[in-house]
């Protein structure tokens, strides 16, 4: 039988808790033991979490209320808990980006996302489970234990943020960050019935992000609200020096963004309906109550004043072989540091071995088999002789589609689409299939490549399981996607409030 747990605190969204705080209802080391209580007697069957040191959190904690007491300036984060995908170098906390090569790794120093999380007062709770190196879709290719869905724990959370997606789901933390590459925060928000944005790239700092691909990873909130997310979002994000990828501009003021749409204030958007994403002919792969969902969704839309209509992206049905070429070809290169020598696991430095032959074995066991597929794959698609025909067709591929893109918001303001074709899936049941594995991120691809901003927010169930939808915007126009989601969120309260929360509950607290 699983242990009591005080779910009070925790099963209220991060505003509501803030709020509490700031009011002085709770403290943060109350509300930082409720989430520590419920890790402790939770995460040994969800896995959603790779450390946790509860010491340090409820130091952190008490410094904040300390703070506060004493009549200090503090942000509308402080005292807040929040949890890290184990992606984020954090200084003097292991960071192994769930992989067997990083084990035992403390850096030191911080990612620029993280600095900002700590300037803000936010406790760190720990950091989340993940993918190796963020390469998968359903959080079973980490090296030390799967992550399970808090829905139906026989069940994948998504991936590659699953820890994330399954921390915040379940109650361990009110919300989280995680990354972003080809779909790695919006498709486990949709398999947990959360909302997960992907920013545009270059707006949210990488500096201090292992490096999965370059050109593609990006950092986001997940949360169980808009709302939520956007305040987690605005803290984040902005023009950072030590990145040279970072956009020198200003947040959008996303909030506000929320604010509007959930007063439902959609008279006169434009809303297309992406065809290549589950539309009329490009059903295949995808459940039906997924797409009788989406439908549900955009005819609330409609309802709200939108004006919708259908839009074709042809190149968007190569986002998939594009992607599988690009982004393992940055692994190759960006993989090759993690030789041995100077940081993490170490294999066979006995003195009876060569350099070569330590970075060898090192590589050999560090390296699980998926990390080690893409970056055979990647290495092969650069190679001489290859280069052209692979990786350069695939980047003709993705100026295609940010091309349909560009057409499309010619139109419509918004795209919108499903976030996943499926449910979440049994655990183990893609694990031997890896083009099924990589199906799931189907319609989160063409906006990683595009380097768009793209959210998704829950849209109700099928087969008793959470349905995202996606919406989809300009380069720089994240306060759009916050708007719509923030106006499906409203139409849909009741239900969020009934069978979402309310069941996820119920299934978290049954016994074990």
């Amino acid at each position: 039988m699983t242990a009591p747990v005080n779910t009070d605190l925790t099963q209220l969204d991060a505003a509501e808790l803030g709020r509490r705080l700031a009011a002085g209802e709770t403290s943060s080391v109350e509300l930082t033991r409720a989430y520590l209580d419920r890790i402790a007697a939770q995460d040994d069957v969800l896995g959603a979490y790779l450390h946790v040191d509860a010491e340090a959190a409820l130091a952190r904690a008490g410094e904040v209320d300390a703070a506060r007491a004493a009549g200090a300036e503090l942000g509308p984060l402080a005292g807040l808990p929040v949890a890290l995908k184990d992606v984020f170098v954090t200084e003097g906390v292991p960071t192994t980006s769930g992989s067997r090569i990083l084990e035992g790794w403390r850096p030191p120093y911080d990612a620029t996302v993280t600095a900002r999380l700590k300037a803000a007062g936010t406790v760190l709770l720990g950091k989340t489970n993940m993918d190796e190196f963020a390469m998968g879709s359903s959080t079973e290719n980490s090296a030390y234990r799967p992550t399970r869905n808090p829905w139906d724990p026989d069940r994948i959370p998504g991936g590659s943020s699953g820890g994330s997606s399954t921390a915040v789901a379940g109650g361990l933390a009110p919300w989280a960050l995680g990354t972003d590459t080809g779909g790695s925060i919006r498709q486990p928000a949709a398999m947990t019935g959360l909302v997960g944005h992907k920013p545009t790239y270059g707006s949210v700092s990488r500096y201090g992000l292992i490096a999965f691909s370059s050109s593609l990873d990006q950092a986001g909130p997940m949360a169980r609200t808009v709302l939520d997310a956007a305040v987690l979002h605005e803290v984040i994000g902005g023009h950072d020096r030590c990145d040279s990828t970072s956009i020198n501009a200003p947040v959008p003021v996303l909030v506000r963004s929320v604010q509007e749409g959930a007063r439902g204030e959609l008279a006169g958007l434009r809303v297309g309906v992406v065809r290549e994403l589950g539309g009329d002919g490009h059903t295949d792969g995808y459940d039906a109550g997924v797409l009788d969902r989406v439908r549900e969704t955009v005819d609330l839309l409609e309802g709200m004043g939108a004006e919708v209509r259908e839009v074709s992206c042809p190149a968007f049905d190569l986002a998939l072989p594009a992607y599988y070429l690009i982004a393992p070809s940055e692994a190759s290169s960006n993989l090759a540091r993690f030789e041995g020598m100077r940081f993490g696991l170490r294999v066979g430095d006995d003195g009876s071995h060569s350099l070569e032959e330590v970075m060898s074995l090192t590589r050999e066991q560090g390296f699980g088999p998926e990390v080690k597929r893409r970056i055979v794959l990647g290495t092969y698609a650069l190679s001489a002789g290859y280069y052209d025909a692979y990786y350069g067709q695939a980047q003709k591929v993705r100026t295609l589609i940010t091309r349909d893109f560009t057409s499309a918001f010619d139109d419509v303001d918004v795209l919108v689409s499903p976030t996943s074709p499926t449910v979440a899936w049994p655990i183990g049941a893609r694990v031997d299939d890896p083009l099924a594995m990589y199906a799931a991120d189907l319609c989160t691809l063409p906006a990683s490549l595009a380097g768009l901003p793209a959210i998704s927010v829950p849209c109700g169930l099928s087969e008793g399981l959470p349905v995202g939808f996606q919406v989809m915007a300009p380069a720089l126009a994240d306060d759009r996607c916050y708007r719509v989601a923030a106006a499906v969120e409203a139409a849909l309260d009741a239900a969020r409030g009934s069978r979402f929360l309310d069941e996820l509950t119920q299934r978290t607290e049954a016994p074990a």
